[in-house]
């Protein structure tokens, strides 16, 4: 008797864990996602149904999600303005990152660099300033980064140059210095993406300059 007992408690445990869990996980990205709203400022209330006291964020606009975890974010030209804050990273199935086109100020957080699904990241035409984190170089199924049309400073990260997957990426018109990467995604992309950063040399430079550590 007391085996099959036993069983059936275990049974019952491993039920309720199973069921608790993406609740679990569905409040932890909630949590992330309204930190997000809370650096925000929303004059046309697109983030309205972005409410705390839900239980999953999965029923909220301009939220997508897949086995109750949040898998994208589109926030794409809706008048916000604010900052990108570091809880983003908590969304570790997040696979696109939506953010064009707004006014979202400060910098990119390190964070975002544990999100290991991440297909997309735009962050174009805003006015984000600061260094591009080299943390983004652990994004190893990144596609598309597109960070052209705000005010970045200092290098391009070699840590770039490890991205297996890297289709995309633009970096135009900010304030960027140092030399253009050229290994890995860094052969296939156009020149057009570099341009307007007065400070950045070409690839044709290769072997004639080094990585300026004091450019900014």
């Amino acid at each position: 008797m007391a085996p099959t007992f036993f069983s059936f408690f275990f049974c019952c445990v491993v039920s309720i864990y199973l069921t608790l869990v993406p609740f679990a996980v569905a409040n932890s990205e909630g949590d992330a996602l309204y930190a997000f709203k809370q650096s925000l400022s929303d004059p046309d209330n697109v983030l309205q149904s972005w409410d705390a006291t839900l239980v999953s964020p999965c029923t909220w606009f301009h939220v997508t999600c897949q086995d109750n975890s949040v898998t994208r974010v589109d926030l794409g030209n809706l008048n916000l303005s604010g900052h990108l804050v570091p809880d983003l990273g908590n969304l570790h199935s997040l696979q696109y990152l939506e953010l064009y086109e707004n006014n979202i100020q400060g910098t990119i957080p390190e964070e975002l660099g544990n999100l290991q699904s991440l297909i997309s990241l735009d962050l174009y035409h805003n006015n984000v300033s600061g260094s591009i984190p080299s943390s983004l170089g652990n994004l190893k199924n990144l596609r598309f980064l597109r960070l052209n049309n705000n005010h970045l400073t200092g290098q391009i990260p070699k840590s770039l140059s490890t991205l297996p997957n890297l289709k995309v990426l633009d970096v135009s018109n900010n304030n960027l210095c140092g030399p253009i990467p050229t290994s890995g995604p860094f052969e296939h992309i156009p020149l057009d993406n570099f341009e307007n950063n007065p400070r950045l040399e070409g690839p044709e430079l290769l072997g004639l300059v080094n990585y300026d550590t004091n450019c900014s």
